[in-house]
C-alpha cells in the first residue's frame, strides 16, 4: 500500500478534534489507535466510504515506522487470510480512511478521557 498523503471524512476531523482536547493526545496517535480498534470490529464490508474533506496526513505521519505493519494488517482483515483476487492500492487506501472513520467514531463515544484511553489497552499489553 502505497501513499503519501490521505484525506481523512471531516466528520472522523470533527471528532479527532474533540477527542485531542479530552485526552491531549495527538490526532495521529489517536488515529493509529482507531485503525486498531477499528481492525479489531472486523471487516468494513458494504461500508460506504467516507468523504475525504477532512484532515490531510502525511504517510510517515500517520502510520511512523509501522507503515507496513499496519498495511499487513488490513490486508489480512479486508482480504482474509487467502485472498483470492487482492484488494488495489486505491481501494486499500479507501479502506484505511473507512477503518480511521470507524475507529475514530468508537473511540469518540469510548474515551471521554486520558484515563478512558488506558482502559483500551489490554492488560497483557
Amino acid at each position: 500500500m502505497h501513499y503519501s498523503k490521505l484525506k481523512i471524512s471531516a466528520d472522523a476531523t470533527s471528532k479527532l478534534r474533540s477527542l485531542r482536547q479530552r485526552t491531549g493526545i495527538t490526532p495521529n496517535l489517536l488515529c493509529r489507535m482507531a485503525i486498531m480498534t477499528s481492525l479489531e470490529e472486523g471487516a468494513l464490508g458494504g461500508t460506504a466510504i467516507p468523504d475525504e474533506e477532512g484532515s490531510e496526513f502525511n504517510a510517515y505521519t500517520l502510520t511512523g515506522e509501522y507503515g507496513a505493519l499496519f498495511a499487513a494488517l488490513l490486508r489480512w482483515v479486508e482480504e482474509g487470510q487467502s485472498p483470492e483476487t487482492p484488494l488495489s492500492n486505491e481501494e486499500l487506501l479507501n479502506r484505511l480512511r473507512g477503518h480511521i472513520h470507524r475507529g475514530v467514531g468508537t473511540l469518540s463515544v469510548r474515551a471521554k478521557s486520558p484515563v478512558d484511553i488506558l482502559r483500551l489497552v489490554p492488560a497483557a499489553a
